[in-house]
């Protein structure tokens, strides 16, 4: 059995439209709130907050809902139409608004496309297990993570040629040339995607294909035999040292996000007001960034096959520090910037790649649902603090504290990291260079 890759490309054009918009929200939503409204950065950073908040609660209801459903476009397809076209209509009010300086038009626009945004990501990532046999899983995600990365590199693209230097930037022809990469996603996706038929082709190949009926057994068997053991177990409570080393791992989670998020999500006014940027400029280091956490995931796969997941995370916050320590040493534009945030995008490659595996390895197999759901907890719970905090000092101390801020909370997810004693492994080899592209999202 082989994995169906151009189908598998055609569903993650859902997750293309997905990461297309979050990438124009971090770093145009910012600049609008600061420029235009006169926001202070606190304030900024409690609404850039707010699409995490609201992630918390929409992901898991819209993901249930989807499990729940059936009309003739199938299960998920209905929130992907639905939730993209509300988000796309919404999106188009939100540079209007802009431009006539109209904040209740403004944050009624915003906050009725987060909530569209947030009803159909679940539904979309959720598509494409629906549609992959289960021993070919591992390649379809590493496509659809490639997908993802495709889109929010198309966004920044977008912003670095219609976003033009000018007291007042008119964002329209940006935010309607991002829509219209989600519309053409999820119109391409319709016409090449029929979910219903597929679904049911799925279950029909899975029922008669020998192999997988193999592999399946086995899963069972080895399934049967994990909850036998875990029966037995199931009144013991987590190991002492393991609960210690997943107490860390999960403070290292929320510290190193702590990092990364505040940089993100202040960056492109960090570059106007410090560097000096001008338009869409901004744009150049976090696409050198995305580029180089995309070939980088490669060789990170084939290091840590040899040296173990820990080893590669800190590896990972060590070159992640570095760069953060490097970028506040920037005073205004260079060149080398690019060289730098080519740094950030590997060493957060190396961070994110290994984490989530060393959270499951930590626990029963029939708990994996449960510690799979802390571990978005504890990432997002980082992600609606961080701005909030950094736009503090932001505002009231100075923008030079930005990466200084990122260096301490990385840092100290270093020192966290050195206790995890458990979780490790060296994982199996891909079979396929492609697989290395298999992450968490």
């Amino acid at each position: 059995m082989k994995l169906n890759y151009k189908r598998t490309f055609f569903v993650g054009l859902a997750f293309l439209s997905i990461s297309s918009f979050w990438q124009l929200y971090e770093n145009i939503i910012p600049l609008i709130l600061k420029n235009t409204f006169g926001f202070g950065e606190a304030v900024t950073g409690v609404l850039m907050a707010m699409d995490n908040v609201l992630a918390l609660f929409l992901l898991p209801l819209f993901g249930v809902l989807s499990d729940k459903v059936r009309t003739p476009l199938g299960k998920r397809s209905p929130f992907i139409v639905v939730g993209t076209f509300f988000a796309v209509i919404f999106m188009i009010f939100i540079p209007i608004a802009d431009n006539q300086s109209n904040i209740v038009f403004f944050l009624v626009s915003l906050g009725v496309v987060l909530i569209a945004m947030g009803s159909y990501r679940s539904p979309a990532v959720a598509l494409m297990p629906d549609l992959t046999p289960k021993p070919l899983r591992s390649q379809a995600n590493a496509v659809i993570n490639l997908m993802g990365a495709a889109g929010a590199v198309l966004t920044l693209v977008m912003i670095k040629i219609f976003v033009k230097a000018s007291d007042k930037p008119n964002y329209v022809p940006v935010y309607l040339s991002v829509a219209t990469i989600m519309i053409l996603a999820v119109v391409l996706l319709l016409i090449t995607i029929k979910e219903k038929k597929l679904t049911s082709e799925i279950v029909q190949t899975e029922a008669e294909d020998a192999h997988v009926k193999e592999i399946i057994e086995k899963q069972n068997i080895e399934k049967q035999n994990i909850e036998k053991q875990n029966i037995e177990k199931q009144n013991k409570k987590m190991p002492k040292e393991v609960r210690k080393s997943f107490v860390f791992i999960m403070a290292s989670i929320v510290l190193w996000f702590t990092a990364y998020n505040a940089v993100t999500t202040a960056f492109s006014r960090y570059a106007e007001e410090v560097w000096g940027f001008e338009g869409g400029d901004f744009a150049n280091p976090l696409l050198v960034a995305m580029i180089a956490a995309i070939f980088s995931y490669i060789p990170i796969g084939i290091i840590s096959s040899k040296v173990g997941r820990k080893k590669t995370i800190i590896g990972g916050i060590i070159v992640m520090s570095g760069s953060y320590f490097c970028g506040f040493l920037f005073l205004d534009y260079s060149a080398w910037i690019n060289i730098v945030f080519a740094f950030t995008g590997i060493g957060w490659a190396a961070i994110s790649v290994n984490s989530y595996p060393m959270v499951v390895e930590m626990c029963r197999e029939t708990d994996i649902g449960k510690y799979t759901g802390l571990y978005y907890t504890f990432s997002m719970s980082a992600q609606v603090v961080t701005p909030i905090l950094s736009g503090i000092l932001l505002q009231f101390i100075s923008y030079r504290t930005l990466f200084p801020y990122a260096v301490f909370f990385s840092l100290a997810s270093l020192c966290t990291m050195l206790f995890v004693k458990h979780g490790d492994s060296r994982p199996v080899k891909r079979s396929t260079l492609l697989e290395n592209f298999d992450t968490e999202d």
